[in-house]
Protein backbone atom coordinates (compact mmCIF):
# COMPACT_ATOMS: atom_id res chain seq x y z
CA UNK A 1 0.00 0.00 0.00
CA UNK A 2 1.17 3.36 -1.10
CA UNK A 3 1.32 6.43 1.52
CA UNK A 4 -1.27 8.19 -1.25
CA UNK A 5 -3.49 4.53 -0.75
CA UNK A 6 -3.43 5.06 2.52
CA UNK A 7 -4.52 8.07 2.88
CA UNK A 8 -7.59 8.00 0.30
CA UNK A 9 -8.55 4.93 2.61
CA UNK A 10 -7.88 6.22 6.11
CA UNK A 11 -11.05 8.53 7.49
CA UNK A 12 -9.61 8.21 11.29
CA UNK A 13 -9.75 11.79 13.15
CA UNK A 14 -5.75 12.89 13.47
CA UNK A 15 -4.74 13.84 16.83
CA UNK A 16 -1.99 15.38 18.58
CA UNK A 17 1.18 14.79 19.66
CA UNK A 18 0.98 15.97 23.13
CA UNK A 19 4.59 15.97 23.54
CA UNK A 20 5.20 19.03 21.16
CA UNK A 21 6.40 21.89 22.77
CA UNK A 22 3.75 24.27 23.95
CA UNK A 23 4.45 26.46 20.88
CA UNK A 24 3.56 23.95 17.92
CA UNK A 25 0.64 22.57 19.90
CA UNK A 26 -0.76 26.05 19.88
CA UNK A 27 -0.24 26.07 16.50
CA UNK A 28 -1.80 22.40 15.52
CA UNK A 29 -4.40 23.16 17.54
CA UNK A 30 -5.15 26.07 15.38
CA UNK A 31 -4.06 24.68 11.54
CA UNK A 32 -4.39 20.84 12.53
CA UNK A 33 -2.33 18.25 13.84
CA UNK A 34 0.67 17.39 11.10
CA UNK A 35 1.94 13.57 10.24
CA UNK A 36 4.54 13.95 7.90
CA UNK A 37 5.53 12.01 5.67
CA UNK A 38 9.16 11.00 5.05
CA UNK A 39 11.60 11.72 2.35
CA UNK A 40 10.93 7.93 1.05
CA UNK A 41 7.42 8.50 1.45
CA UNK A 42 7.50 11.80 -0.64
CA UNK A 43 9.36 10.09 -3.34
CA UNK A 44 6.69 7.45 -3.86
CA UNK A 45 4.44 10.80 -4.20
CA UNK A 46 5.70 13.09 -6.39
CA UNK A 47 8.31 11.00 -8.76
CA UNK A 48 5.21 10.24 -10.65
CA UNK A 49 4.27 13.88 -11.03
CA UNK A 50 7.16 14.49 -13.92
CA UNK A 51 8.04 17.77 -12.72
CA UNK A 52 11.51 18.44 -10.78
CA UNK A 53 11.17 18.78 -6.64
CA UNK A 54 13.56 18.55 -3.62
CA UNK A 55 13.40 18.41 0.06
CA UNK A 56 15.00 21.89 2.21
CA UNK A 57 14.34 22.84 5.55
CA UNK A 58 15.51 20.22 8.40
CA UNK A 59 15.48 17.24 6.26
CA UNK A 60 17.68 18.48 4.08
CA UNK A 61 20.12 18.97 6.95
CA UNK A 62 19.49 15.93 8.43
CA UNK A 63 20.39 13.98 4.69
CA UNK A 64 23.47 15.73 4.63
CA UNK A 65 24.78 15.68 8.10
CA UNK A 66 23.39 12.28 9.22
CA UNK A 67 22.86 13.58 12.40
CA UNK A 68 18.65 13.01 13.23
CA UNK A 69 15.72 14.77 15.09
CA UNK A 70 12.49 15.54 15.14
CA UNK A 71 10.88 16.75 12.03
CA UNK A 72 7.36 18.37 12.96
CA UNK A 73 6.76 18.24 9.34
CA UNK A 74 8.47 18.27 5.87
CA UNK A 75 9.31 20.88 3.58
CA UNK A 76 8.78 19.80 -0.48
CA UNK A 77 9.87 22.40 -3.01
CA UNK A 78 9.33 22.78 -6.70
CA UNK A 79 8.80 25.40 -8.76
CA UNK A 80 5.77 27.37 -8.70
CA UNK A 81 5.22 27.02 -12.60
CA UNK A 82 4.60 23.51 -12.20
CA UNK A 83 1.92 24.34 -9.16
CA UNK A 84 -1.12 23.41 -12.24
CA UNK A 85 0.10 20.38 -12.70
CA UNK A 86 0.65 19.35 -8.92
CA UNK A 87 -2.93 20.82 -8.45
CA UNK A 88 -4.62 18.00 -11.93
CA UNK A 89 -2.53 15.13 -10.16
CA UNK A 90 -3.57 15.66 -7.08
CA UNK A 91 -7.20 16.31 -7.37
CA UNK A 92 -9.35 13.50 -5.78
CA UNK A 93 -6.01 12.22 -3.77
CA UNK A 94 -5.47 15.02 -1.74
CA UNK A 95 -6.75 18.51 -0.59
CA UNK A 96 -4.73 21.38 -1.14
CA UNK A 97 -4.77 24.51 1.08
CA UNK A 98 -2.46 27.59 -0.05
CA UNK A 99 -0.28 28.66 2.75
CA UNK A 100 1.17 32.45 2.94
CA UNK A 101 0.92 36.01 5.06
CA UNK A 102 -0.67 33.83 8.28
CA UNK A 103 -3.52 32.26 6.44
CA UNK A 104 -4.88 29.21 4.86
CA UNK A 105 -7.46 28.78 1.75
CA UNK A 106 -8.75 25.95 -0.12
CA UNK A 107 -7.28 25.39 -3.45
CA UNK A 108 -10.59 22.75 -4.01
CA UNK A 109 -11.83 24.67 -6.69
CA UNK A 110 -10.01 24.52 -9.98
CA UNK A 111 -10.67 27.46 -11.67
CA UNK A 112 -9.31 29.51 -8.30
CA UNK A 113 -5.57 30.85 -8.44
CA UNK A 114 -3.94 30.71 -5.86
CA UNK A 115 -3.22 34.32 -3.91
CA UNK A 116 0.32 36.10 -4.69
CA UNK A 117 0.64 35.82 -1.10
CA UNK A 118 0.83 32.13 -0.79
CA UNK A 119 4.18 30.77 -1.70
CA UNK A 120 3.36 27.19 0.08
CA UNK A 121 0.70 24.92 -0.15
CA UNK A 122 -0.33 22.36 2.55
CA UNK A 123 -1.57 18.54 1.79
CA UNK A 124 -3.63 16.55 3.23
CA UNK A 125 -6.23 13.72 2.38
CA UNK A 126 -9.44 15.47 4.18
CA UNK A 127 -10.33 17.68 6.94
CA UNK A 128 -10.06 15.48 9.58
CA UNK A 129 -6.73 14.12 8.35
CA UNK A 130 -3.83 15.95 9.53
CA UNK A 131 -1.14 17.38 6.81
CA UNK A 132 1.13 15.24 5.28
CA UNK A 133 3.75 17.90 3.40
CA UNK A 134 4.57 21.11 2.72
CA UNK A 135 4.91 22.11 -0.47
CA UNK A 136 7.29 25.45 -0.75
CA UNK A 137 6.86 27.26 -4.09
CA UNK A 138 10.03 28.46 -5.41
CA UNK A 139 10.16 30.96 -8.11
CA UNK A 140 12.54 30.92 -11.13
CA UNK A 141 13.87 33.03 -13.59
CA UNK A 142 15.22 31.82 -17.23
CA UNK A 143 14.52 28.24 -16.19
CA UNK A 144 17.04 28.76 -12.79
CA UNK A 145 16.31 28.46 -9.34
CA UNK A 146 15.97 31.83 -7.27
CA UNK A 147 16.33 32.59 -3.68
CA UNK A 148 13.24 33.72 -2.03
CA UNK A 149 15.06 35.27 0.75
CA UNK A 150 17.40 36.90 -1.59
CA UNK A 151 15.84 37.51 -5.26
CA UNK A 152 19.13 39.09 -6.42
CA UNK A 153 20.62 35.59 -6.25
CA UNK A 154 19.63 32.55 -8.73
CA UNK A 155 21.25 28.98 -10.28
CA UNK A 156 20.70 26.40 -11.77
CA UNK A 157 18.98 23.24 -9.86
CA UNK A 158 21.61 21.40 -9.88
CA UNK A 159 24.24 23.98 -8.44
CA UNK A 160 22.15 24.10 -5.19
CA UNK A 161 20.85 20.47 -4.53
CA UNK A 162 22.41 17.82 -3.55
CA UNK A 163 21.40 13.93 -4.39
CA UNK A 164 21.06 10.75 -1.75
CA UNK A 165 19.61 7.78 -1.99
CA UNK A 166 17.27 8.89 -5.08
CA UNK A 167 16.12 12.13 -3.55
CA UNK A 168 17.05 15.40 -4.05
CA UNK A 169 17.99 17.31 -1.13
CA UNK A 170 18.82 21.79 -1.04
CA UNK A 171 22.51 22.01 -0.14
CA UNK A 172 23.24 23.06 3.01
CA UNK A 173 24.41 26.23 3.65
CA UNK A 174 21.21 26.98 1.32
CA UNK A 175 19.20 25.24 3.55
CA UNK A 176 20.85 27.54 6.59
CA UNK A 177 20.26 30.53 4.53
CA UNK A 178 16.57 30.75 4.96
CA UNK A 179 16.93 29.05 8.41
CA UNK A 180 18.82 32.37 9.92
CA UNK A 181 15.56 34.16 9.31
CA UNK A 182 14.55 31.97 12.44
CA UNK A 183 17.18 30.29 14.17
CA UNK A 184 14.95 28.99 16.27
CA UNK A 185 16.19 25.93 19.14
CA UNK A 186 16.23 23.35 16.00
CA UNK A 187 17.69 26.00 13.71
CA UNK A 188 20.42 26.38 15.90
CA UNK A 189 21.07 22.86 16.64
CA UNK A 190 21.14 22.19 12.64
CA UNK A 191 23.99 24.99 12.31
CA UNK A 192 25.91 23.28 14.88
CA UNK A 193 25.80 19.89 13.40
CA UNK A 194 26.51 21.20 9.87
CA UNK A 195 29.08 23.69 10.67
CA UNK A 196 32.07 21.02 11.18
CA UNK A 197 31.33 18.99 7.80
CA UNK A 198 30.73 22.55 5.25
CA UNK A 199 33.93 23.52 2.78
CA UNK A 200 35.13 26.91 2.09
CA UNK A 201 33.09 27.61 -0.35
CA UNK A 202 29.64 26.20 1.95
CA UNK A 203 30.86 28.57 4.50
CA UNK A 204 31.82 31.53 2.36
CA UNK A 205 28.18 31.35 0.62
CA UNK A 206 26.44 31.51 4.07
CA UNK A 207 28.96 34.03 5.51
CA UNK A 208 28.67 36.39 2.32
CA UNK A 209 24.33 36.01 2.28
CA UNK A 210 24.67 36.81 6.06
CA UNK A 211 26.70 40.28 5.79
CA UNK A 212 24.32 41.02 2.70
CA UNK A 213 20.77 40.26 4.12
CA UNK A 214 21.20 39.83 7.91
CA UNK A 215 24.03 41.89 8.93
CA UNK A 216 23.26 41.85 12.85
CA UNK A 217 23.25 38.08 12.60
CA UNK A 218 24.40 36.32 15.74
CA UNK A 219 25.40 33.40 13.12
CA UNK A 220 28.31 35.79 11.88
CA UNK A 221 31.00 34.91 14.37
CA UNK A 222 30.82 31.30 13.74
CA UNK A 223 31.88 31.78 10.12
Amino acid sequence: MTPADGDDQDSSVASYDLSLDDEELDFQRLYGPWDAWSPRQAREIFDPLGVEWWIAGGWAIEAFTGVSRHHEDIDVSMFRRDLPLLRQAFRGRFHLWAAGSGALSPLEDPERDIPDSADQVWLRAHALAPWRADVVLNPSRDGRWVSRRDPTYDAQLEDITFTREGIRYLKPEIALSFKAALARPKDEADLAACLPLLDGGAKAFLADYLARIEPDHSWRHQL
